[in-house]
């Protein structure tokens, strides 16, 4: 299939950029490694297609104290070697295959809120902090009230998703993150962000799933998966609980 005609503008400042937003048919193009294939599968039909890949200061990644600042269009390739946020870098590794990592960008796949990817999780489990704009102004979301719903988030028609700051890792930090899928370079069935006593869960359900402390008692009480295509909610809290019992393990060596 192809995809349905749309108007096209790349915006040379991120002031343009929120102008053009202000389009309620207006869709974001970052790297396009998820919007594109649902353009040509008719998933998305948006009238105005805003492409922001020129806009270099979403590309820069700052350290300011015990925080690290990453721009949203910041590659999962670069963020493999953010030894600052090593949680992060593990995660990117995960991300499909080395041709999307070189494309894809942090920003895109936050925003666009995949139940089944690996950022939302990480951000979660870090507690970081979601940076958005719109024309009037900026607005600084925590990430466990960023994810709304199956691909929903707190994002409000007209803002972009400019940045997210991370917490600097601490020398007594201990963090692991780990991953089931299919073949390499799936999404996962069921995957675990850990980041000291904070577990969470994605695959398992619409938004990331936080499990505090690593009881799998608790975790059998308190999560509810959602079955998909190839695998029942039972097999779901099954594997969640074999990544708990990994993850808990790495971290009390």
């Amino acid at each position: 299939m192809k995809a349905p005609a749309f108007a096209y503008a790349k915006p040379a400042s991120l002031g343009e950029a929120l102008t053009l937003l202000e389009n309620p048919n207006a869709q974001v193009l970052a790297g396009g490694q998820s919007l594109i294939p649902s353009l040509n599968m008719r998933l998305s039909s948006p009238e105005l297609l805003v492409d922001i890949g020129g806009l270099e200061e979403l590309r820069k990644i700052d350290a300011k104290g015990d925080t690290v600042r990453i721009g949203a269009l910041v590659t999962h390739a670069r963020l493999e070697n953010e030894k600052r946020v090593p949680l992060l870098a593990e995660a990117a590794k995960h991300v499909a295959h080395a041709a999307i990592r070189n494309r894809g960008t942090i920003g895109g796949s936050l925003a666009l809120a995949d139940p089944a990817a690996e950022y939302p999780a990480v951000a979660v489990a870090l507690e970081a902090v979601l940076v958005v704009r719109g024309k009037t102004g900026e607005r600084r979301i925590p990430a466990d009230k960023f994810f709304k719903d199956l691909f929903d988030t707190d994002l409000r028609p007209g803002e972009l998703l400019t940045a997210v700051e991370f917490p600097v890792a601490k020398p007594a930090d201990k963090s692991v993150f780990l991953e089931l899928t299919r073949r390499h370079g799936d999404y996962a069935m069921v995957g675990l962000a850990a980041h000291n006593e904070r577990f969470v869960f994605f695959g398992v359900g619409s938004v990331p799933f936080l499990l505090k402390g690593g009881s799998k008692e608790k975790l059998k009480k308190e999560l509810k998966p959602t079955a998909d295509l190839y695998n029942s909610a039972a097999t779901k809290l099954h594997l969640a609980g074999v990544l708990l019992e990994r993850a808990c393990k790495t971290l009390s060596t």
